[in-house]
């Protein structure tokens, strides 16, 4: 009878909670949408059911890939010209991931402006930029495929461009589709856009999350834990994307909670987070190597000293999916 009750109290017994992996992720902008699926596997409980702690670690003025290079956060959510530039320099980090399946952004101009019809009429126009050479490659590319001569005039403005645009202050811009052309909609402007993809740039995935090689080599049961529930996360948000945005929204850090709704349903819409049997995350690697390519021949990519690099002609050990099982 002593026997059977001691075991009775031992069952009922709360056990205690394993320890977890601490994980840090940094960010490569201001919380957004494509982030969400992040927020879905901290809040579903994805990340602590695969043994993990997981800090997002908020933007800051040092980029994520920057962070992730020198060790400051176990992975990284990179924009595809941050990873490619980093990595292209000699910087010892793997993309393991790509969240969007096409290219999200698009140049856009004021639909009342008859003087722009396609991307040749760009040529001796403003430009609202963001400072980047990426920029110019893309732009002059798409005039010159077009048939025009790829002069126009340039003032950075940065996030400013929008309004600038919106006032007639400038000609044309680049925007995020589901996130800045969401907005604009919302706002009742009325704009017009070409897509990169229809004159010559080459389509590709984007939103890397990434790490280094050492933790990589050294945690590969983490890291295949963390993009697990990390990938578990972002499928929920496809198949139940108003769902995940309210789960934004609950952070508190968006003043305009239609923008986080219509914002998702452009990405699901859209076929961004899942295009056709391709799985939630999938990198397709041809197209990673098409960019690198466009951007190496476009001496966008540089060394610490400002020079353009020479292109490798093989990027595949960018990219390790070793842990996605499909």
């Amino acid at each position: 009878m002593f026997r059977t009750l001691m075991l009775t109290a031992c069952l009922t017994l709360p056990i205690a909670a394993e320890a977890q992996d601490k994980v840090t992720i940094a960010l490569d902008w201001i919380l957004n949408t494509n982030h969400v699926g992040l927020i879905v596997a901290r809040d579903n409980g994805y990340f602590e059911q695969a043994g993990l702690e997981v800090d997002i670690l908020p933007y800051s003025d040092t980029s994520s890939t920057a962070l992730l290079a020198a060790g400051v956060a176990d992975f990284a959510y990179m924009t595809s010209l941050g990873f490619m530039s980093a990595r292209g320099a000699g910087a010892d980090i793997t993309a393991l991931w790509a969240t969007m399946q096409h290219e999200t952004g698009r140049l856009v101009y004021n639909s009342n402006n008859t003087d722009i019809t396609r991307p040749a009429d760009l040529s001796g126009k403003t430009y609202a930029g963001f400072g980047s050479a990426w920029e110019d490659a893309l732009i002059g590319t798409m005039i010159r495929n077009d048939g025009g001569d790829p002069t126009y005039d340039t003032v950075t403005l940065g996030t400013g461009a929008y309004e600038a645009l919106a006032a007639g202050q400038v000609d044309f811009t680049l925007e995020v589709a589901t996130w800045e052309g969401v907005n604009s909609e919302l706002l009742g402007r009325e704009q017009s856009s070409f897509s990169y993809a229809d004159y010559g740039i080459p389509d590709q995935p984007n939103g890397y999350i990434g790490t280094r090689s050492e933790v990589l080599q050294d945690n590969p049961d983490m890291v295949a834990s963390f993009m697990t529930a990390t990938q578990k996360g972002y499928e929920w948000a496809a198949d139940h994307p108003q769902q995940a945005a309210e789960l934004l929204i609950a952070t508190g850090e968006f003043p305009n909670p239609e923008l986080v709704r219509g914002s998702m349903q452009s990405i699901v819409d859209g076929g961004y987070l899942r295009d056709g049997e391709t799985p939630v995350g999938k990198i397709d690697t041809d197209r990673v190597a098409e960019m690198a390519a466009f951007l190496f021949e476009s001496g966008v990519l540089r060394d610490a000293n400002g020079a353009p690099l020479a292109w490798s002609g093989d990027v595949s050990d960018w990219i390790d999916q070793s842990w996605m099982t499909e």
